[in-house]
């Protein structure tokens, strides 16, 4: 199963200079607790942004350049063939394009959504028709003044 994980500014907002914009602690337990024991895939400038390897997890970056001690993928297709339909659930924990790739096949998205929005933002969570999901609250939060809730968008079987 093809889960996607992320945090989103009012506009869809995920990053800036390949950094994240906002960091919440009670958003990064969420995603440790949720991805803890899973695999987890991402793209190269996204796991050149990690201050190391993430514990307890397995890591998957789609590049077409090795990286050392981590597996690799060329393209997004060896991955959705492998766990499209299998029980497993993984991770995709971004960047932009690696979202906008998997989006298709993804059965659930984790969301972080914060009620605060970045004029300098360069990467943004691809748009979704919201129709098409069914959407659960997990948990509101305040940090800083500043709102965010965790949402889980489940896809509406067709």
């Amino acid at each position: 199963m093809i889960s996607m994980i992320s945090s989103v500014g009012k506009n869809r907002e995920l990053g800036k200079n390949n950094t994240l914009i906002w960091h919440f602690k009670d958003d990064m337990k969420f995603f440790k607790e949720t991805t803890m024991g899973h695999i987890v895939v991402m793209g190269y400038n996204t796991y050149k942004s990690l201050p190391g390897n993430l514990p307890g997890r397995h890591i998957i970056v789609v590049s077409y350049d090795p990286i050392e001690n981590v597996e690799c993928v060329n393209g997004i297709e060896p991955i959705i063939e492998k766990y499209k339909d299998s029980d497993e659930e993984i991770f995709i924990c971004g960047g932009a394009s690696i979202y906008k790739q998997f989006l298709p096949y993804a059965s659930k998205l984790y969301l972080t959504e914060i009620s605060a929005t970045d004029d300098e933002a360069d990467t943004f969570f691809p748009n979704f028709n919201k129709k098409e999901w069914k959407r659960t609250l997990i948990k509101n939060n305040n940090q800083n003044n500043i709102d965010f809730d965790i949402f889980l968008y489940e896809r509406k079987r067709v």
